[in-house]
Order: structure tokens, then C-alpha cells, then sequence
């Protein structure tokens, strides 16, 4: 015999499947220990002059302290934090301009991957360095609007949507300023090319 079903209640809710539980929120000093390098290297990045950058990314972190607990992770943490290094950046360029309209002149750039968790050897460290300081100089060829774009999607490899959520701008925003950071970008390294080939000749 089949075995009779009870009758529904309809006044009883119908049982719901428990949702997973969300991911923890990471603490401030696994934030701080895991993506200080992110920061350290995205503040030179942007622009930050080599002077100034130890101040900029006290004040990213001084920041995170205070609303770590807004993070919905709509993003990745990184991408979050980058939009945070970009506002603060920004800030610093402001108030240096201001005070020493001069100290923002092309310095001598540093590696911005110096810290990296490996330890490569000396020829593999003055490769990376010399690629870094060349990167450097073409980051300088390009706008605000595009380095940030370009930085996003070719040196951290996020992606387009998460772009768009760490900058506030939409998708093909997105899509519009990295092609034409790109384009930018190609004829900065052409034109070194070209002095450098013609200082060998």
C-alpha cells in the first residue's frame, strides 16, 4: 500500500534550505600582513613619489582599520583595497602639488615588486628590476584614468566587472579605457624602443 501523505498546512511556511554559512570576515592584521605588498607596490604604481609612499599606505591601512567592516566582498579584497590606495594617491599627489609643485617631476623609479615572498637570484633580481623600471617609466606616459584601468587588468589580472567596481565607473567604461591604455601603452614602449635602439647605433 502507498503510504498517505499528511495534508499541507498552508498557514505552516514550507521548510527553506538553509543558506551556507557566509565566509568569515578577515581580521584587520590578516588584511594588513596578507596584502601589504598589494598596497605597497599599487601606491607606486599610481604614483605615489618614493618618498611620500610609506605615508600613503599607513594612511590605506589607517583607512581599512576604520571600515573594514563595510567590505561586502562584491569584490575581491585586493580590488577593494586598490580603490581605497587609488583615493589616497590621488590625496597625497593633491597636497604635495600644492605645497612642492616640483617634488611630483619623474624620480628615479624603484621595483615595486621588491616585495615579493621569493627570493630569486641576483641576475633573476636585476631583470625583474630593470622590467620594473621600465614599466614604471611607461605607467608615467599614461593618465590617471588609464594607468588605473591598465594596472587592474594587465599587472594585477582582475577582471573587467571587478575593475569597474573598485574604479565607481561602468563596465564599457571599463572596456573603453583599457583599450585605449593599451593603444597608450604600445606606443610609450614603441618610442622607447626606438631611443634605445638609436642611442646603440
Amino acid at each position: 500500500m502507498l503510504a498517505l501523505r499528511a495534508p499541507v498546512d498552508p498557514a505552516r511556511p514550507l521548510p527553506q534550505q538553509e543558506a551556507a554559512p557566509a565566509a568569515p570576515r578577515p581580521t584587520f592584521a590578516e588584511v594588513y600582513e596578507s596584502s601589504f605588498a598589494f598596497v605597497w607596490r599599487n601606491a607606486r604604481r599610481l604614483g605615489a613619489p618614493e618618498a611620500t609612499v610609506d605615508d600613503v599606505v599607513q594612511d590605506v591601512f589607517v583607512i581599512v582599520h576604520r571600515i573594514l567592516g563595510e567590505f561586502e566582498g562584491r569584490s575581491s579584497l585586493n580590488v577593494w583595497l586598490f580603490g581605497i590606495t587609488r583615493n589616497v594617491v590621488r590625496e597625497h599627489r593633491r597636497t604635495l602639488q600644492s605645497r612642492h609643485p616640483h617634488a611630483l617631476r619623474a624620480e628615479e623609479p624603484v621595483d615595486h615588486d621588491q616585495l615579493v615572498d621569493s627570493a630569486p637570484g641576483p641576475h633573476e633580481n636585476a631583470v625583474q628590476a630593470e622590467a620594473a623600471r621600465l614599466v614604471d617609466r611607461l605607467l608615467e606616459s599614461l593618465d590617471d584614468e588609464k594607468r588605473e584601468v591598465f594596472i587592474l587588468a594587465e599587472l594585477e589580472k582582475r577582471p573587467a566587472p571587478e575593475i569597474g567596481i573598485a574604479l565607481g565607473i561602468p563596465l564599457n567604461t571599463v572596456y573603453s579605457r583599457l583599450r585605449l591604455a593599451r593603444q597608450a601603452f604600445a606606443a610609450a614602449a614603441a618610442r622607447h624602443r626606438a631611443r634605445t635602439e638609436g642611442a646603440s647605433r
